[in-house]
């Protein structure tokens, strides 16, 4: 993988795939580039794709006290890498993160996010609020098992499969990246969709969320692309959180290829 110094000196490791305009693929929680690797490789035959690990994840650094402007820092340093202009897909968290970077000024030709875990209305608000709590006890205390564990059971993974999950090499993995889970935390804030913020997104955006997803993802997507000024929101039959990479690369082509007129009209 290659790296490249974010702002404050971080290293941010990346990897690059395919030629043609660039695509920056952003994780979720918990996912690293090589997650993102079956869906990037789909991709390649139409775009220049770059995965990279977020901070404190994998191959890459990390720097302490942590904010949600280091992340959008790294993020832009990737675009930077690019040429200065790129789209983005942002997974999960990844979504909301790359939506905070666009809102702060980041040169984003087009961007596609998949269910960004909002939890609006006060019910939503008042979970977020007790699955932060827990959270940031739980690594307080060095429980970062029990940190991994909330966040498999939020998000919907059967009791079982965690159990089984905890005896598969993967675990160490989770393990390692179990305290940037807080960092996810932090880029969520209240769980609210900040309606106001995300007045500023500038880039035409595509909100995707699946059909097969709990109620209130689906609802959280829709109130999130009508928050948002040039979005439009996009259903895809049969998927769940857990997306398939053979689902969403049409989408995403068909939505990226936009970019080649974007750039030839700039």
């Amino acid at each position: 993988m290659d790296k490249i110094l974010s702002r404050d000196g971080t290293l941010i490791a990346y990897r690059r795939r395919g030629e043609g305009p660039p695509v920056i693929l952003v994780g979720g929680s918990l996912g690293t580039a090589a997650t993102e690797a079956p869906l990037a490789r789909l991709l390649a035959p139409h775009f220049h794709v770059v995965t990279y690990d977020r901070r404190g994840r994998g191959s890459s650094g990390d720097s302490s006290p942590y904010s949600v402007e280091r992340e959008i820092e790294d993020l832009a340093a990737l675009v930077t890498a690019v040429g200065g202009r790129a789209s983005v897909f942002g997974m999960g968290a990844g979504g909301a993160l790359a939506l905070e970077a666009q809102a702060s000024g980041l040169s984003v030709d087009l961007l596609a996010v998949y269910e960004p875990p909002y939890t609006p209305g006060p019910s939503g608000l008042r979970y977020k609020a007790c699955c932060t709590s827990r959270l940031h006890r739980l690594l307080s205390t060095g429980d970062r098992a029990g940190a991994v564990e909330l966040f498999l059971s939020v998000t919907g993974v059967p009791a079982d499969m965690i159990a089984r999950m905890r005896r598969a090499p993967l675990w160490s993995d989770l393990l390692a990246m179990a305290h940037t889970l807080a960092y996810d935390d932090a880029i969520l804030g209240t769980g609210a969709i900040p309606a106001a913020r995300f007045a500023s997104v500038t880039a035409r955006t595509l909100v995707i969320c699946g059909g097969s997803s709990p109620t209130p993802s689906r609802l959280a997507s829709r109130a999130l692309a009508d928050a948002l000024p040039r979005a439009r929101h996009r259903t895809l039959t049969g998927q769940t959180r857990d997306l398939a990479p053979q689902a969403v690369a049409p989408v995403l082509t068909e939505f990226f290829a936009r970019s080649v007129s974007l750039r030839q009209a700039s």
